[in-house]
């Protein structure tokens, strides 16, 4: 076992597919090539620590009219709820309706294109992480 896995053809890379998954999983750098183009496979939880600590929320919680409201400032993300945790269940959903918009339109759009780590994070996070992010935890 090398210390990497990186296949230089989408061939070899679906022949040692395993050794990828393997390396990833291991937190070792793994990765197939296809055309010009390399393709990092990352563990999931891994990257969504990752993101979580290099993208924080800076989520703005705040009480008001009887309820919680949840901004993500520089991001058309908000939500509202009754109490502390309506509000971030709801801010998860909006996350979440977010990364679906985005993957579908989004993404092409110049002021969004940018925006594709909190994709990965969101995508890759349950709801009880993102919950965690948005606190600040």
């Amino acid at each position: 076992m090398t210390a990497m896995a990186h296949f230089p053809t989408l061939r070899s890379g679906r022949e040692h597919l395993k050794d990828v998954l393997d390396a990833a999983a291991s937190g070792r750098p793994a990765s197939i090539s296809r055309d010009d183009v390399r393709i990092a496979a990352v563990d999931a939880a891994r990257l969504v620590e990752f993101m979580a600590k290099v993208r924080p929320a800076n989520a703005q919680l705040v009480p008001e009219a009887g309820g919680w409201s949840v901004f993500l400032p520089g991001l058309p993300i908000a939500a509202d709820g009754a109490t502390y945790d309506e509000a971030l269940d709801e801010a998860v959903l909006a996350l979440r309706d977010y990364a679906d918009a985005w993957t579908e339109r989004l993404r092409l759009a110049p002021n969004h294109a940018n925006n594709w780590g909190l994709v990965q994070l969101v995508e890759a996070a349950t709801d009880e992480r993102l919950k965690a992010w948005l606190a600040g935890k």
